[in-house]
């Protein structure tokens, strides 16, 4: 499997690379996948828990007693369990959300997929999403996953991100290029 040297140079890289090692040799990397998932959702929804993992206060004990407490409640497997205690055995727990980042972005990267960020200004109906899948696809030459946000700043259309390519079809962006055109 080929993990851009991006990924493998960043701390969060390499902490993301032996777990995904370990998930490989265990067969779980989907399992794994599902937990940094849902630990990803509680960092987002709890701001305690968000607190545990950002606070040098909070001694390595403590940090280790609150992920494992956490752990339990969402469900996560023992492999996932005993990554998270070692991330905050070794402080690097403020370092969690890039880790999941880029478990995510190897895991994808060995599938063979690439992720879009698709950022409308209204919610998208499943038909405009399958279509839009299908299209990104057919353009990228790989499994595509849709990841989706609204803003509604936007006005209407919208923008895609695939790795360092955008595509900026928002007519926000293009009320602001008439309005360039116009001063000129």
């Amino acid at each position: 499997m080929d993990i851009s040297a991006g990924i493998q140079a960043s701390l969060a890289g390499r902490y993301a690379s032996a777990l995904f090692d370990l998930a490989s040799e265990n067969g779980t990397v989907t399992a794994v996948e599902s937990d940094l998932e849902k630990v990803e959702a509680a960092l987002d929804e709890s701001d305690e828990f968000a607190a545990v993992t950002t606070n040098p206060k909070i001694s390595r004990g403590d940090a280790q007693k609150a992920l494992s407490r956490v752990s339990a409640i969402l469900g996560v497997s023992e492999l996932t369990q005993n990554f998270l205690g070692v991330l905050a055995q070794n402080r690097r727990l403020s370092q969690l959300p890039a880790v999941i980042r880029a478990f995510r972005a190897i895991a994808a990267a060995q599938r063979g997929e690439v992720t879009a960020e698709v950022t409308s200004a209204h919610a998208l109906t499943d038909a405009q999403l399958t279509e839009l899948k299908a299209k990104l696809t057919a353009r990228e030459g790989r499994t595509v996953k849709l990841s989706t946000k609204v803003d509604p700043d936007l006005l209407g259309g919208l923008v895609v991100t695939i790795g360092s390519k955008r595509i900026d079809a928002s007519i926000r962006t293009r009320l602001n290029s008439l309005s360039q055109a116009m001063k000129a």
